[in-house]
């Protein structure tokens, strides 16, 4: 089946790229998920506009991302959550949150998807959370997570 990726699937390819697999990896994983759409005619059109959301977001370079990183490993990145009595938080801090804060504090727009979390953040603390940067640049940003 042949498909459009709307989103990076490793292994596979980057936004806009028109690629080929078996039927049920398409039906059964990638258009569910929101990663792909049925190629057609008229999707053709939407690529030029995957690629250029993409070009925009994408980082440059080698030397522009480690400038990134050195960025985000300096700030404070603070992340607010509702707690309860015991300390722990209705439900867990995630990715999404996480790139939120690192817009709202260093002013870029990190991909949700290059933010890798270990485990779960279900309690208040201190927590470093791991940012794909670029194939040979990953960051360690802290991410302080406090009561709301």
């Amino acid at each position: 089946m042949k498909l459009i990726l709307t989103r990076e699937v490793a292994g596979l390819g980057h936004p806009g790229d028109v690629v080929t697999v078996k039927d049920g990896y398409a039906r059964n994983f990638l258009v569910p998920r929101g990663n792909a759409i049925a190629w057609s005619k008229g999707g053709e059109t939407q690529i030029e506009g995957i690629r250029r959301a993409r070009s925009v977001r994408e980082i440059r370079d080698l030397d522009h991302a480690k400038e990134i990183k050195a960025s985000l490993e300096a700030a404070e990145v603070t992340v607010k959550a509702k707690v309860g009595s015991t300390g722990s938080l209705f439900g867990s801090v995630t990715d999404k949150d996480i790139a939120a804060a690192l817009k709202s504090v260093a002013g870029m727009d990190i991909d949700r998807h290059r933010i890798k979390i270990d485990g779960h953040i279900k309690k208040l603390g201190k927590y470093t959370v791991k940012v794909s940067l670029h194939s040979q640049v990953s960051a360690n940003v802290s991410v302080l997570v406090v009561a709301a």
